[in-house]
This record gives C-alpha cells, structure tokens and sequence, in this order.
C-alpha cells in the first residue's frame, strides 16, 4: 500500500469510527483490515476521532504488559457508552500540574500525583466482532474504551499494590474477591510513558488530567448495562452503573 492510500484509509476509517460513535451502528472489522500497519496507525485514529468528536483531553488509559512495557495509551470517552461487554476495575491518578513536552522527559517525582480513586472503566467496541476483531483494531477503537467512572478522590499515597484485598460485585454475578493483580505492581508505573506519549505532538497536559493505570483481573464481562460496586482496600468502596 503506497503512503498515500494508508493515509486516505486512516482518514476513511477516522470517518467511519467517529459516524459509529454517534450513531451506534457498528461496523465489519473484516472491511478494515488493511487500515490499520502498526501502533502509529492506530494512535493516528485516536487522534482523528477524538477531535472529530470534540473530546477534551482531560481523561486517558494507560497500561503495560509489565514495569518495563511495552505500554499502551488512548484517550477515554468523556460519557460511558449505552450498550456495555464489561468493566475492568482500576485506579485512576489525577495531575497535580502542568506537564510540558520537556517535563515529561525529566525524571517525574512524587509530587506530580495530587490525587487517586477506585475507577471503573467501561468496555465497549464500534466492531461487530467486539472482542474479536483484530488487535490493532481494538486498539485503534480506543482500546475498546467506553467511558470512566470515577469514585470519591482521596490523596495520593504508595499502597502495599501487590496485597491489596479488592472485591467487585456486579449484578445478578457472584461476588469477585481478590488480592493483588495489577500488571505493573503500582499503577503509577504507567505516568512516565503516558505523559511522553501525551506530549508527544507538542501539547502539555494540563493539571487535573486524569489516567487510568489498567486493569486489575482484566475484563469483567456483563451485557448491555453494568451495575455493581467496587471496593479496594484503602480506597474504599465505590457503587456505580452505566449502560442501557
């Protein structure tokens, strides 16, 4: 494919994602394959969709297969989706300032956190294969993102992550107990790749932006709408719904 057709196809799929949205009609994967080379793609159709859409860039996820990476990044949907696959329970950290392109490539100390809650995120696709589709397309969709639920904010400070009792009942489920979990181990592992990515064209990011860090026991699947509660110990409990 020349340079010019993979462009003119991110730009048809920028199209076709941002239409989704707002219609909630969902498209063929199998129809986009070739739309998609690599992460620079998809990354370009995050950007794409979200100004077409008029998202403000106050709200992000960020994750890793582990410490080291690799890490993965997109914007999140300002509204939780009408029709849910899941929710994956999380920890979401909030910027206490302004991050410029230089500061990001600094050492980051402590200070830049000024807050962390129980987050859940919401899962949803624009495919018809949902989970299915192909990986690069997932993640040019967001991640499959579908929106963030925040619980009551509280004031950064390190947790014993790895031993962290945490426990997620969703409706009409059995109730999930569990300890521990989190890929990176603390989830402001994910602020020094997050904030390079999200400066990466020039803009700073603004005090106040919040970034979920990943999932803890990955996707948990409901159809349609999701209501529950989430507790984690020293966070507390926090009981949300979201969904049609």
């Amino acid at each position: 494919m020349s340079p010019t057709t993979a462009s003119s196809r991110i730009a048809d799929l920028i199209q076709a994602l941002a239409a989704s949205h707002r219609s909630g009609l969902l498209l063929d994967a199998t129809a986009w394959t070739d739309a998609v080379r690599d992460e620079t793609d998809a990354y370009a159709v995050h950007d794409g969709v979200a100004r077409a859409l008029g998202w403000p860039a106050t709200r992000w996820k960020s994750g890793g297969a582990g410490p080291q990476g690799p890490f993965s990044h997109s914007p999140v949907s300002p509204e939780p989706g009408a029709v849910l696959l899941g929710v994956e329970a999380e920890v979401a950290l909030r910027l206490a300032r302004d991050i410029s392109p230089e500061a990001a490539q600094a050492p980051l100390d402590a200070g830049v956190i000024d807050g962390m809650c129980i987050a859940v995120e919401c899962i949803a696709s624009r495919w018809r294969q949902a989970l299915d589709a192909p990986a690069l397309l997932r993640m040019a969709d967001f991640q499959s993102n579908a929106g963030l639920l925040l619980g009551p904010w509280q004031a950064w400070q390190p947790l014993d992550w790895a031993r962290l009792p945490w426990r997620l009942t969703l409706a009409d489920e059995p109730e999930l107990q569990r300890q521990g979990g989190h890929s990176l181990g603390d989830p402001s592992g994910v602020l020094a790749a997050w904030l390079r990515h999200a400066t990466r064209h020039g803009e700073t990011v603004r005090a106040g932006t919040v970034v979920t860090t990943g999932a803890w026991g990955g996707v948990h699947r409901c159809t349609g709408r999701a209501t529950g509660t989430l507790a984690i110990e020293g966070l507390g409990a926090f009981s949300f719904s979201a969904g049609a």
